[in-house]
């Protein structure tokens, strides 16, 4: 997955438009105040209960929608590692489709409806890295030495049944973890709120942070007092509303068009590329430098799509890593001897060579963002948390230890009853339920919830949970049989659901799911608890890591839509089953397409050079104390303590000006262990996010449809590349 999308936007600072009408007389702050929380209450019961949460022809469109996402991922994890759920073409295609089917339908295609196609795609998209086929599972099948008890090739059956067993437990444990993320801290979780607004705006409607706000809903209070309104005054708001509605057409529509012709333009040139491969590798700073050093340019519209994505600070930050490994450390460790083999080769040449800088890198940066994460609510707040656990071990209630209090919130969440209630009654009785409480009391309470019946139960949550993790043990043991122990199994499990949490609250505030360095911590974990002399080490540390960053993934992107659909009222329980049904497709679609790709092409090879495999086993080596090349500790150690205090720093300037300039350790180390086409690539991407978001200050909406246009459209296309390297077609 992109290790970060650089500076999101203050998504906080998004609102609906301020009303023009005057307030009712006598009506103050927390009047107000009470009367959006009513606004909110009121929308989210009447969204929750619609029948189109869960449709049939959602989770249809849903699924095709996301077949496309996981080509595309497919592809570009095995070149790069990078993958991308698309939440937001998702949803404007799922949009396109229905709109333009729109005279056929029985029933309308609402925004509830367009978050359940969103969470499906998404769901079964990421699934290539959710499964481990873009890291672990090219690791173990093509790149595990004999003395480390491999290669390990899988039966179609066992590759498909260790997909299943990865994809269903983190999914089953987000449920649990959205009311304390999502509705009592209200973390932003920018790409969802993000999602939620494109959503709203397509619809006609609009969703804040601070709650879910119709339209419909908004209330002139001037008409609420005087009862009456003029008839002009009717004509001009009709006449609003016809303009409006023009307008939004016309939004979907550019951007539809927009997706269809980056997607056309890409896929084009990706065709191109197969008959002339030279396209993948341009000289642009001299045949000497592309041959000894690998500096070549690949102007791939996808990778310039993936950096717009990411972002200029994360694009930069890549940049830096390649200039860095390839341009100082490869040549270095090429002259002094230390790589002594040709630059490519990944054993014994300077590109292997620099992975260990790299990995160096990343374990320092996972170690000390995830600790922060992990550490600062407790060293912060250690009251609450320890009043919350004493009272968990008093009363043996052992599934609240999921629903610590925060300390930024004072209460529990708010339920919402079954019937809903007119406005007036709604501010009346939200005058009753908090009667002595003042207006900062108000502020700090937590966003209502869905009615109860449109929740996941805990029931549901609690034998779903048991029987995933008893399905994933009994898959991994089925799979791996003896070469993974038992303990190891459920070690890593458990594991994976702590992390988790940290991967989830990590993603609610910075828009970033460190699931790379979630696994690489679960890797040194594992390196602790298993003796060196086993000689199955290097198996049992990739799989546990594997299991670590299934779970994180899965729970994390659960939670981002999870998030888009409380802003738009959506039924959770709706979701969750969308996102078990996509995940389960996406499971078994992705092994077909991993055992596709690999039996056409080469792996590793020039088209798909599987870096995150490299990455895998070169950390399980390096954590279980295997040989490393000369000088390479030194200079990984080196490169560790310096990103510890750079992270750090880059902690502590979170939210000023200076912190995009203070280089992100996951995204130096993409840029190292990747060759620098790519990079170049993408940091093409960035300048044109920053020329248009920053230089020409626009929205990003539409740079990132375009963007999304670009990758989808190579993404697609490969399909068609594969479908001719199968039957053999010369290249020009």
């Amino acid at each position: 997955m992109a290790p970060d999308r650089g500076e999101s936007p203050d998504y906080q600072s998004i609102s609906t438009p301020p009303s023009t009408s005057r307030p009712a007389e006598g009506s103050g702050s927390t009047a107000e105040l009470r009367r959006r929380r009513s606004d909110a209450r009121r929308f989210i019961a009447s969204h929750a209960s619609e029948g189109q949460n869960f449709t049939v022809r959602g989770i249809l469109v849903g699924l095709g929608v996301g077949l496309v996402i996981c080509f595309s991922n497919m592809y570009f994890g095995l070149q790069t590692g990078w993958i991308s759920s698309m939440s937001m073409p998702a949803s404007l295609i799922g949009f396109a489709f229905f709109k333009t089917l729109a005279r056929h339908l029985d029933l309308p295609f609402t925004p509830v409806e367009n978050v359940l196609v969103q969470s499906v795609a998404g769901s079964m998209g990421t699934m290539p890295l959710g499964c481990g086929l873009v890291g672990v599972m090219p690791a173990l099948n093509y790149m595990l030495k004999p003395e480390e008890q491999g290669p390990i090739i899988l039966s179609l059956w066992k590759l498909i049944l260790w997909s299943l067993g990865l994809c269903f437990f983190g999914v089953v444990f987000a449920v649990p973890l959205r009311r304390q993320v999502i509705i009592r801290e209200k973390l932003k979780f920018p790409s969802g709120t993000a999602t939620a607004l494109m959503i709203g705006v397509l619809h006609g409607k609009e969703a804040t942070v601070d709650g879910p706000i119709s339209q419909t809903t908004s209330r002139d209070s001037s008409v609420q007092e005087e009862g009456t309104e003029s008839f002009s005054d009717i004509d001009e708001r009709t006449a609003d509303v016809e303009e409006s509605g023009k307008s939004q057409t016309s939004s979907w529509q550019s951007k539809v068009r927009l997706l269809i012709i980056s997607f056309a333009i890409s896929g084009l040139y990706t065709l191109a590329t197969y008959f002339f491969p030279i396209l993948r590798n341009l000289p642009v700073f001299g045949f000497t430098l592309a041959k000894s050093w690998l500096w070549t340019l690949n102007p791939s519209l996808a990778y310039v799509g993936q950096g717009i994505i990411m972002g200029p600070a994360t694009t930069t930050h890549m940049l830096i890593g390649a200039v860095v490994g390839w341009g100082i450390l490869s040549p270095l460790a090429k002259r002094r001897g230390w790589a002594p083999g040709p630059v490519d080769d990944w054993e014994t040449g300077s590109k292997g060579w620099i992975v260990w800088v790299s990995l160096g890198i990343m374990l320092a940066d996972s170690v000390v963002s995830l600790g922060n994460i992990a550490i600062t609510p407790l060293i912060m707040h250690p009251g609450h948390y320890l009043a919350d656990l004493r009272s968990i071990i008093t009363s043996r209630n052992w599934k609240s230890f999921l629903r610590l209090r925060s300390a930024k919130t004072g209460g529990n969440y708010a339920p919402l009853r079954e019937e809903v209630s007119t406005p007036l009654e709604e501010t009346r009785l939200s005058s009753q339920e908090y009667p002595a409480l003042s207006e900062e009391e108000i502020k700090a309470l937590p966003e209502p919830d869905a009615p109860p019946e449109h929740l996941v139960s805990d029931r549901t949550v609690w034998i779903g949970l048991v029987l995933s993790i008893l399905f994933c043990i009994a898959s991994i043991r089925v799979v791996f049989g003896a070469l993974v122990p038992f303990y190891a199994i459920i070690i890593a499990v458990f594991m994976a659901l702590i992390l988790s949490i940290m991967g989830v609250r990590a993603l609610g505030e910075t828009d970033l799911n460190p699931v790379s360095g979630i696994s690489k911590l679960a890797q040194l974990f594992f390196a602790i608890i298993v003796p060196q002399s086993n000689k199955n080490s290097v198996i049992i540390n990739l799989v546990a890591g594997a299991v670590s960053e299934a779970g994180a993934l899965q729970a994390g992107d659960l939670m981002q839509d999870l998030k888009t659909g409380h802003l738009l009222g959506a039924a959770p329980n709706a979701q969750f089953w969308g996102g078990v049904i996509g995940s389960a497709v996406g499971a078994v679609v992705s092994a077909l397409i991993y055992r596709l790709y690999t039996s056409v092409y080469e792996v590793p090879g020039d088209l798909f050079e599987v870096p995150t495999g490299y990455v895998w086993i070169k950390t399980a080596e390096l954590v279980t104390g295997k040989g490393l090349p000369m000088m390479a500790w030194q200079w990984a150690t080196g490169a560790a303590i310096i990103f510890t205090f750079s992270t750090v720093v880059r902690i502590m300037g979170t939210g000023k000006r200076w912190h995009p300039f203070i280089p992100g350790g996951i995204a130096v180390a993409v840029g190292m262990y990747n060759v620098p086409s790519f990079t170049l690539a993408r940091a093409i991407g960035g300048l044109v996010n920053w020329y248009w978001r920053s230089y020409r200050q626009k929205e990003e909406t539409l740079i990132v449809v375009l963007a999304s246009g670009l990758v989808l459209g190579e993404g697609v296309m490969s399909i068609v590349n594969l479908l001719l390297a199968s039957a053999s077609v010369p290249h020009l």
